[in-house]
């Protein structure tokens, strides 16, 4: 399987979690790259990402989304597959984040250029 190209044959028989698990690396590689310039200090560069990949983040960027119903299914599928949070978040936070990062995981195997478009929207709320 290419990091690029990846291939799973039977995505029905994908867990969301493992869906969430995917996405979460696949969000943070995404927001690292979105950081790589101006070089900055090691240190700067690790506060940078966790602001944008903590679970809070994660949570209100849903919010900007405009999914599709499927998409939204997904979401609601990953929210309730999402195990117990720490006691730092609110468990409706916890549960939003892990349905944003099963999205994006699902999309990373299934649909590239819907992903490039929902990181695009992401992005994009973010500078405004």
């Amino acid at each position: 399987m290419s990091l690029f190209q990846p291939k799973v044959d039977r995505i029905a028989e994908v867990s969301i979690s493992a869906l969430a698990y995917l996405g979460d690396a696949v969000y943070e590689l995404h927001v690292r790259l979105h950081h790589l310039e101006p070089p900055q200090k090691s240190h700067t560069y690790h506060q940078l990402v966790v602001s944008r990949v903590r679970a809070e983040s994660q949570a209100k960027q849903l919010d900007y989304l405009d999914l599709t119903s499927a998409e939204l299914d997904l979401v609601k599928r990953g929210r309730n597959a999402a195990g117990s949070a720490s006691r730092r978040i609110a468990p409706d936070v916890y549960q939003k984040a892990t349905g944003f990062e099963a999205l994006i995981g699902y999309l990373y195997l299934t649909n590239s250029n819907r992903l490039d478009q929902i990181l695009a929207q992401i992005d994009s709320e973010i500078r405004s």
